[in-house]
């Protein structure tokens, strides 16, 4: 029997066309239903394969359809952070949620980073959750399962500063406890065998991100949340397209 069409929702807060552009990007092999207002311009008119909801808060429907199960999965595109992520932990029942970002080097190596939140990856026991749930992602999307644990230094800067020192002592932990390596300050090294990548801290995570993505020539494919029962991948409104976003959030229904 032929596999079951999966339904995919993603959300238009602006620059509809971006958002439908990469939907119909994917329209053969997944159905997909672009959620917005109403008074959005330039929704009328879609491909076949492709889906409008029109309602007065996009972010609150695409949230109820996901865990409803009406939807398959979710992409943020480009509905604002605050409201639907917001949203999201109150219909998934969490306080707080753990995000994975696929991301990819200018020299075209693909990784995921972790944590990428500011307020997220603080602990040792977080970090750990991390790993556990991450690799499963890697595997899922062809990526190797080894992991790279950074710290803030090498380990011949040991007694330079009780910070640096306390970050390789972690590292030195959690690859010890989830089988990774710690691969000190040299994520450059890491990102070449490693398909997970743990930053030290949520706010370095954040840096890494916004650095290779902004500033760099590299780019940011979307961030699984790994803490929720749906498949929802987290978005940026900067990003220039979605259809990498749509295909990682069809990946992981596989």
């Amino acid at each position: 029997m032929p596999a079951p069409v999966r339904t995919i929702g993603i959300g238009i807060g602006g620059d509809a066309q971006k958002v439908i552009r990469s939907a119909e990007a994917i329209a053969g092999s997944a159905e997909v239903i672009c959620y917005c207002r109403p008074d959005i311009p330039g929704i009328h008119s879609v491909r076949a394969g492709v889906r409008i909801t029109a309602h007065p808060d996009p972010h609150e429907v695409l949230v109820a359809d996901l865990m409803a199960g009406r939807i398959d999965a979710a992409v943020r595109g480009t509905l604002p952070a605050n409201d639907t992520l917001r949203a999201l932990k109150r219909s998934a029942g969490v306080d707080h949620l753990e995000r994975i970002a696929l991301l990819e080097t200018a020299g075209g190596k693909k990784f995921f980073l972790a944590p990428v939140g500011v307020d997220e990856g603080w602990t040792v026991a977080e970090k750990l959750e991390l790993i556990r749930r991450g690799k499963d992602i890697a595997k899922k999307v062809g990526l190797s399962e080894k992991t790279g644990v950074l710290s803030g230094g090498r380990l011949g800067d040991v007694g330079r500063h009780r910070q640096v020192d306390a970050s390789m002592a972690e590292a030195e932990l959690i690859a010890k406890l989830t089988g990774s390596e710690h691969c000190e300050i040299l994520i450059e090294d890491a990102v070449e065998t490693c398909g997970l990548v743990i930053a030290p801290d949520g706010i370095s995570g954040n840096l890494i991100f916004r650095t290779l993505t902004l500033l760099g020539a590299g780019h940011g494919h979307g961030a699984p949340v790994l803490n929720i029962s749906r498949i929802f991948v987290d978005t940026s409104r900067a990003s220039p397209d979605y259809t990498n976003a749509l295909k990682l959030a069809a990946a992981l229904l596989d």
